[in-house]
């Protein structure tokens, strides 16, 4: 059975930095895309960044300049390294990781930015 384990949620305060984790078991992350969403109280959930099989990023224009995905394919881990976080970066953030036939989530991590 596939899993998606995260890791790396806290409080920290404005300016900080996190680092987020995804560790997936089962087999064939590394063919496919990984990436990360977040949802914060009252809205939608966005996607934050994503990564190609071959490690090519794409984020959301907010957090351009300031988030950086990677992936180590030998250990089906995804990151999200967050700096100059922001109040605005509060969220429930959720790794995800395409297949063929679906799409598999984590349980979800909380990242809270104090001001």
């Amino acid at each position: 059975q596939v899993q998606l384990v995260e890791s790396g949620g806290g409080l920290v305060q404005t300016g900080g930095s996190l680092r987020l984790s995804c560790e997936g078991s089962g087999s064939g992350f590394s063919n496919n895309a990984m990436g990360w969403y977040r949802q914060a109280p009252g809205k939608q959930r966005e996607l934050v960044a994503r990564i190609t099989s071959g490690g090519r990023p794409t984020y959301v224009e907010s957090v351009k300049g300031r988030f950086t995905i990677s992936r180590d394919n030998a250990r089906n881990t995804v990151y999200l390294q967050m700096n100059s976080l922001k109040p605005e970066d509060t969220a429930v953030y959720y790794c995800y990781a395409n297949s063929p036939f679906t799409t598999y989530w984590g349980q979800g991590t909380q990242v809270t930015v104090s001001s």
